[in-house]
């Protein structure tokens, strides 16, 4: 999954930055330059600062509706190791139910709704739109960042949960890239959450009335000190050697 790809460079550049000035007045530096602005604008998510860097990254989303007297859940949570180096280790879990299937649908309203243009939305998304009464229906993300130990690895799951049952559908699959739980009843409506290239999102679209539906999201980051991962220590003691009379006079 694509989340984010993590690069030495910042540490580079600080390494440069340390070197004594040695340089002649007025004579620039060789081997190092400014990066403008629309430049880093694109590096967002790529680095990690204060001697950091991820060993976990999770997420947890589920969806919940209750419709008189049926009730269906999808929810799944995504994990990613760091602590090994290279590729992370990637585990999924899925989960999906409906509950008292034989109880009577909503009333089908011959009311519409459009949210196809979320598909073109990037970065975070939380959408409600609601055509009825006495809905009740919520979008929720929280993100934790903490120091100290990742979870245990967990087991690698099956990549696709799904039940369907009268007119009501329950989806949680990861596929390439992208993770997604999605709950739908024919002719009411659907809830969704997803994670895909450069967008997470929670939707929620309505069409009928005394509906109750929520979207929760919880992203979890652990991060671990430089000095206990291996790799990135030897990247940074090769960067070392290799930034030696960089940005040095004539003679230096």
């Amino acid at each position: 999954m694509n989340i984010a790809r993590w690069t030495h460079g910042v540490l580079l550049m600080a390494l440069l930055g340390a070197l004594p000035a040695h340089a002649e007045e007025g004579r620039p530096g060789k081997g190092l330059s400014e990066i403008p602005d629309p430049e880093l604008n694109l590096m967002r998510g790529r680095y990690t600062v204060n001697g950091s860097s991820v060993a976990w990254f999770g997420v947890t989303m589920i969806s919940q509706w209750t419709s008189g007297g049926q009730a269906a859940t999808s929810a799944l949570t995504v994990g990613m190791d760091f602590r090994a180096g290279g590729a992370p280790k990637v585990s999924f879990t899925p989960s999906v139910t409906v509950t008292a299937a034989d109880a009577p649908l909503p009333v089908f309203t011959g009311r519409s709704i459009d949210a196809s243009g979320l598909q073109n939305v990037a970065g975070l998304t939380q959408s409600i739109q609601v055509a009825g009464d006495g809905n009740v229906a919520g979008n929720t993300t929280h993100l934790s960042v903490r120091d100290g130990d990742a979870p245990a690895p967990a087991a690698q799951g099956q990549h696709l949960a799904s039940v369907q049952q009268g007119g009501v559908s329950a989806v949680a699959q990861l596929d390439g890239n992208n993770a997604r739980v999605q709950l739908q009843i024919e002719g009411v409506g659907a809830v969704q959450q997803w994670i895909r290239s450069g967008s997470v999102g929670q939707s929620i679209a309505l069409g009928s009335d005394g509906q109750t539906v929520s979207n929760r999201m919880q992203i979890d980051l652990v991060r671990q000190s430089l000095a206990s991962n291996v790799p990135l220590s030897q990247n940074v003691a090769q960067a070392m050697t290799l930034v030696r009379g960089v940005g040095m006079g004539p003679g230096q």
